[in-house]
C-alpha cells in the first residue's frame, strides 16, 4: 500500500484515491458540506486554508492545505514542488 502525504504528517491511500480538486467552485463547497453532514469530511488543514479536496472511494472527502499540483506531483512520485515546506510550517 503505498501512501501519499498530504501534508503536517498526514496521508491518504493512493489506491484509494479518486480525485484531486480545488475548493473553490460551488459544486465543491456543496460536496464538502455534504459530506460534513454524512460524516464523511476529514479535515486535514489544521486549521489553515483548504486548497485540495481529495475524493476518495470510499465516499470520504479529505480537506488538504496543500495545492492539488503538489499532491499530484508525489502521488506521481516526483519531488515536492519549491515552496512546499512553507506550505506546511
Amino acid at each position: 500500500m503505498r501512501l501519499i502525504n498530504i501534508g503536517f504528517g498526514n496521508m491518504v491511500s493512493a489506491a484509494r484515491l479518486v480525485a484531486v480538486v480545488t475548493p473553490d467552485s460551488a459544486p465543491m463547497k456543496r460536496i464538502i458540506q455534504e459530506a460534513r453532514d454524512r460524516d464523511k469530511l476529514i479535515d486535514a488543514t489544521l486549521g489553515r486554508r483548504t486548497r485540495a479536496v481529495l475524493i476518495m472511494d470510499s465516499d470520504h472527502i479529505v480537506l488538504s492545505s496543500i495545492l492539488p499540483e503538489t499532491v499530484a506531483a508525489r502521488l506521481q512520485g516526483g519531488v515536492p514542488l519549491a515552496g512546499d515546506e512553507a506550505e506546511e510550517s
